[in-house]
C-alpha cells in the first residue's frame, strides 16, 4: 500500500497525525536551512570581524571593514551602540542618566541581546519537534493498531496476513515520527554549540569595548591627613 492509499483509507485521526508530522517536518527544515545560511561562517566570521575592528585606525573605518566580514550582522550592533552613546548626552531622560560607562554598558547589553536573539531564533521549534515528533508518530501507530484489531474482530477471522498488513501499515507512523525528529535533534545540538561559541566571543568583545571606550570611574578623594602632634 502506498502512502497515498494509506492516507485515503485512514480516518480523521490518522490523517491529522500525518498532517501534523508533515507540518513539523516542513517547519523544522525551513529553520534548519535558514540557520545554516545565517551561521554558515560560524565563529570564524565573528573572530575575523573582531580582529578587523581592532586593526582599524578609526571607528568609522572599522565599521566599513565589518560590513565585509560580518555578513550575519552580529558584531555591527555593538559598534553601532558604541557610536550612539555620546559623551555629552546629558540627563534629559532616564536613558541618558549616569556617566558614559553606565550608558555604554546598557547599550552594549541591548545590542548583545539582540544579536543573540537573532542567532537563537528557531531553537525552540527544533527542540519541540525533536521531543514531540516520535510521540506523535507513536500516537498514529497506536491508533492504527487499534483500528486494525477492531477490523479483525469485526471480520471474525484471525490469520497472519490480516494482522501483519494493518499492523505494518500502522508502524509507518512511528518511522515517520523518527524521521522528522532525528534531523531536528541533530540540528538543535549542532546549532547550540555554534551559538554558545558566538555568545562567548560577543560577550568578550563587548567587555573589551567597555574597557577601552568607557569612562573610568572617578577615584574617591583621599581623606585629609591628620596633623601630627607636636612633641614638647
Amino acid at each position: 500500500m502506498s502512502v497515498l492509499e494509506l492516507l485515503t483509507q485512514g480516518d480523521s485521526v490518522s490523517r491529522s497525525v500525518a498532517a501534523l508530522l508533515l507540518a513539523m517536518s516542513i517547519g523544522s527544515w525551513v529553520v534548519i536551512l535558514w540557520k545554516a545560511w545565517l551561521l554558515r561562517g560560524g565563529t570564524h566570521n565573528v573572530l575575523r570581524s573582531i580582529a578587523a575592528f581592532w586593526q582599524s585606525p578609526t571607528l568609522a573605518e572599522a565599521e566599513q571593514r565589518l560590513k565585509a566580514f560580518d555578513r550575519a550582522a552580529l558584531v555591527l550592533p555593538a559598534v553601532g551602540a558604541l557610536k550612539n552613546v555620546a559623551p555629552d548626552r546629558g540627563n534629559a531622560t532616564l536613558g541618558g542618566a549616569g556617566d558614559r560607562s553606565q550608558r555604554l554598558t546598557r547599550a552594549l547589553r541591548e545590542a548583545l541581546h539582540g544579536a543573540l536573539r537573532r542567532v537563537s531564533a528557531g531553537q525552540i521549534l527544533l527542540a519541540t519537534v525533536g521531543a514531540t515528533a516520535p510521540f506523535v508518530g507513536l500516537l498514529g501507530t497506536v491508533w492504527g493498531i487499534y483500528r486494525a484489531l477492531t477490523g479483525i474482530a469485526q471480520a471474525g477471522a484471525f490469520t497472519i496476513d490480516k494482522v501483519a498488513g494493518p499492523v505494518g501499515e500502522a508502524l509507518v507512523m512511528t518511522a515517520a515520527g523518527l524521521a522528522v525528529a532525528i534531523p531536528a535533534v541533530l540540528a538543535y545540538n549542532w546549532f547550540g554549540r555554534v551559538i554558545g561559541r558566538i555568545e562567548a566571543e560577543l560577550e568578550g568583545f563587548a567587555h573589551d569595548l567597555l574597557g577601552v571606550f568607557g569612562e573610568p570611574a572617578a577615584a574617591a578623594p583621599l581623606p585629609p591627613a591628620r596633623p601630627m602632634p607636636v612633641q614638647t
